[in-house]
């Protein structure tokens, strides 16, 4: 019976990356502009994703000097964030596999909830390739 458990969870894991997807640049855009993102800002949010992922949406990071991980397009981090329970819970209400579909729609939520308490410093993508330097030409996109 542990075994049959075991076999479950491994394929569950494996499911979840089966499900990612990598995105070229029109391509985030036109998924960033699908869940709503503003268009004032969406130079910006598509060189963080570029910059966090590569438009990897099933990445998940090595672990980060403090233990935790960063998942899915955004590099959403475990520690505040998202739960590696398997329940929902954190910040996001969500689970980390959750953030690593092709459905961006729980990981555009909570990339907005990090993003309404701390902005795009949340993210060093952002910060050390984004921030006062050329954003990325969306025009034909």
């Amino acid at each position: 019976m542990a075994k049959f458990v075991i076999a479950l969870f491994v394929l569950g894991v494996l499911s979840s990356y089966c499900n990612a997807v990598t995105l070229d640049r029109c391509g985030i855009a036109r998924a960033l502009r699908a869940q709503g993102f503003p268009e004032d800002k969406m130079r910006d949010w598509v060189c963080l994703v570029e910059n966090e992922s590569a438009g990897n949406t099933g990445r998940k990071s090595r672990q980060n000097k403090n233990g935790s991980y960063d998942y899915g397009l955004f590099q959403i981090n475990d520690k505040y964030w998202c739960s590696n329970t398997g329940t929902p819970g954190k910040d996001c209400n969500v689970t980390c596999s959750d953030l690593l579909t092709d459905d961006i729609t729980k990981a555009s939520q909570c990339a907005k909830k990090v993003f309404k308490r701390h902005g795009f410093r949340a993210w060093y993508g952002w910060r050390n390739h984004c921030q006062n330097k050329p954003l990325p030409d969306i025009s034909k996109c």
